[in-house]
């Protein structure tokens, strides 16, 4: 099996969003050990924006997170787009790059990210889409577990899916453990057991990030809001399995001060702490 931990990533990191760039290129905080942007969002920025963003992939590490491959959709994969993805990280010298494992596109871009349904025959679809993306990127391309609201078609459980795509494909694993809190309330599982069956040498970073109670039985997977304790608890139920993975907090909208931020970049330090003091290793 091929080894997808990118060693170069450690410790907690922080979506770059435009909002943030100019209070990140002034102060460069030392809590930041590495970042991550949608590609799509920045490829064909110039002037101070290119300047920044410059500075930044500079001045950390970066990985890529991408919004619009539609890796499950029906349409063929946009070959130039990746092409441009591939140009952008050559550019800056990024290795890491992956993309949620779902849908968004069906004759045009639908601007929302769909649920693949969980198939033996979409698993087989998904795959042969990865190995394309990454002949082209000549790099490997992680997936990212996604939220979702129903599941139409179903044939196999989520993390049945999750792993046969994994595992098909040979790739790395973004694990979203807000996504994973998500899903189990909206669906009605256990959180704790999902993540015990995930492979864990697949992981190549971790995302937490906020959302929003819709109802008592329904949660929004937003990015708009402070991470709460339970997707804290089980960051820390993740490190007990996994041990200490770099761990990228997101914020997308409702974007509080920088202070704020880095206040939750500090706290996945306290838990990362934690875990290295009981185990003895960095990450």
């Amino acid at each position: 099996m091929t080894t997808h931990s990118p060693y170069t990533l450690h410790g907690a990191g922080l979506g770059l969003r435009r909002a943030l760039i100019g209070p990140l290129c002034e102060q460069k905080p030392g809590q930041i050990d590495f970042m991550e942007v949608a590609p799509e969002n920045w490829i064909k920025l110039g002037g101070r924006y290119g300047k920044q963003l410059r500075a930044m992939t500079e001045a950390y590490p970066f990985v890529t997170h991408g919004l619009s491959l539609s890796l499950g959709g029906p349409e063929r994969i946009d070959v130039e787009l990746v092409k441009s993805i591939k140009h952008f990280l050559d550019q800056h010298g990024i290795e890491v790059y992956t993309e949620h494992l779902s849908y968004c596109s069906d004759d045009g871009h639908l601007y929302d990210l769909m649920p693949i349904p969980f198939t033996s025959e979409a698993v087989d679809h998904v795959v042969k889409r990865i190995h394309q993306v990454q002949d082209i990127l000549e790099r490997p391309l992680g997936i990212e577990n996604v939220s979702y609201y129903a599941a139409p078609g179903q044939e196999l459980s989520e993390i049945e899916f999750l792993n046969a795509v994994l595992e098909a494909a040979d790739c790395g694993l973004l694990l979203d453990v807000n996504n994973i809190y998500v899903n189990s309330v909206n669906h009605r599982y256990e959180a704790a057991e999902f993540m015990r069956q995930l492979p864990g040498e697949r992981i190549q970073y971790i995302h937490v990030a906020g959302h929003y109670n819709e109802a008592d039985d329904l949660i929004v997977d937003t990015h708009g809001a402070d991470v709460i304790d339970p997707v804290w608890q089980l960051l820390d139920q993740a490190y007990r399995l996994f041990g200490v993975k770099p761990t990228l907090l997101e914020r997308d909208f409702n974007i509080p001060s920088l202070a704020e931020l880095l206040g939750e970049v500090d706290t996945i330090h306290d838990i990362q702490s934690r875990h290295r003091l009981v185990n003895g290793k960095t990450a």
